[in-house]
């Protein structure tokens, strides 16, 4: 899991792109948008955004030439469907925006989509299929509670040596059904259904769409995946803010670079002028 030495060949096999989004993103989701099209090294069918109705992000999918989506058709539930929310913090639609990934199989029409967050911005070329093999960039840490939920979710421990938490991910449609089936088998109930009741809503951080697909094709084919270095960096800056050559320099040591905006989530108490 080293350091790339050259600039990845472009892969052959087609891909879609998937970005949830909501206006918050409205600052980040066109240098996602842009980085995606000059670092994915694959021939690209549709950008697709999944988004509440916004005119803002409309507005952003129709300059940047995106598909955009209404979050509702996706999958049969909303985000009002879903009570995940202490006195503290609402991670409803954080939840929601994971299943909504995990719905992506119902879009698009090649085999393949990757998942990217819309806060986060390539700076480094990738490459997510090479000898019919994919390639999952990785980090060394998680959240115990993302564990306890697969093993809920699929009877079994998670086996991965390394987490499958970082931002992106490439989604095979065949494996993510199998996935689907295995939860569905289980729980006799819709697959999102179960991720919903399984996950311990009185927990913050309680289900990783990235660590239950990733780990579930670890289970099954360990030797079908190429492990990375994820290598992202956390900046609390405006997109806007980074001028080329920063970037420039930010991509000797990383991939990738994330605008988290994590005060989000968090429930302000009644009264509060906001």
């Amino acid at each position: 899991m080293g350091l790339p030495t050259q600039n990845p060949p472009k892969s052959k096999t087609k891909i879609d792109v998937l970005i949830p989004a909501i206006e918050k993103d409205s600052g980040t989701l066109p240098y996602v948008i842009d980085a995606i099209r000059k670092h994915v090294k694959h021939p690209i069918g549709s950008i697709m955004i999944v988004s509440p109705n916004s005119q803002k992000i409309k507005n952003i999918c129709r300059h940047k030439g995106c598909r955009f989506i209404n979050e509702t058709a996706v999958l049969p539930i909303t985000k009002k469907h879903i009570h995940y929310r202490s006195r503290k913090w609402d991670k409803s639609g954080w939840l929601y925006q994971q299943l909504l990934k995990l719905g992506g199989d119902s879009l698009g029409s090649q085999k393949f989509y990757l998942v990217i967050d819309a806060d986060t911005v390539l700076i480094r070329p990738h490459r997510f299929r090479t000898g019919g093999k994919t390639v999952f960039y990785c980090r060394n840490w998680s959240q115990n509670e993302y564990f306890k939920t697969y093993k809920k979710l699929l009877g079994t421990k998670a086996s991965s040596p390394v987490s499958f938490v970082t931002h992106y991910m490439l989604f095979d449609k065949s494996k993510l059904a199998k996935l689907k089936k295995a939860i569905e088998a289980r729980h006799h109930t819709s697959w999102y259904r179960a991720i919903i009741r399984q996950s311990d809503k009185s927990k913050p951080f309680a289900f990783s769409e990235f660590e239950t697909y990733g780990n579930f094709l670890y289970s099954r084919s360990p030797g079908r995946l190429i492990l990375k270095k994820a290598l992202n960096k956390s900046l609390n800056m405006n997109a806007s803010q980074l001028s080329p050559s920063k970037i420039k320099k930010l991509a000797k040591k990383f991939r990738s670079i994330s605008f988290h905006k994590r005060k989000w989530y968090s429930r302000k108490p009644k009264g509060l002028v906001q």
